[in-house]
């Protein structure tokens, strides 16, 4: 009897385990913001003018529509550490000010909220209101190619 309590005990432990593992996908649902589909491809090309500036950490280059929503943020850290966000609140609805303005590190709703979030990591920045962090894309690079996709 033991023996069965156990075993049961262990089936449950298993099902938890697995139903709490998430998939490889980055993109959290959000109720505000649909999931649209993009590649960048090679379009991002470090020995380009346009990118070069990735070459360099701190800086960041917008890509603007048909990338993302509103468009997508690209930012690089140093190394091989490239982060890419959705440029939209992701705490409210579309609307024609919930595109975000980036200078620096910080990305800013431009609507009268006043939430702004770290480009570094996707974080909401003290006095944001919602629950939801930036979109966050996946990055690939390889050699002078940076691939931005979800």
């Amino acid at each position: 009897m033991i023996h069965l309590n156990m075993k049961s005990f262990l089936y449950i432990i298993c099902f938890l385990l697995l139903t709490a593992c998430s998939s490889d996908n980055t993109i959290t649902k959000n109720p505000y913001l649909p999931n649209y589909q993009f590649n960048t491809g090679s379009l991002i090309n470090t020995n380009l003018p346009e990118f070069s500036q990735l070459k360099f950490p701190g800086n960041f280059v917008i890509l603007n529509s048909p990338y993302g929503i509103n468009g997508v943020v690209l930012y690089y850290a140093g190394g091989t550490n490239y982060n890419a966000f959705e440029i939209t609140d992701p705490n409210h609805q579309i609307s024609t000010c919930s595109k975000l303005s980036v200078e620096g590190i910080i990305a800013t709703c431009n609507c009268d909220d006043g939430n702004s979030y770290d480009i570094l990591n996707g974080d909401k920045r003290e006095g944001t209101t919602g629950s939801y962090t930036l979109i966050r894309y996946k990055v690939e690079v390889a050699g002078s190619i940076i691939r931005v996709f979800n």
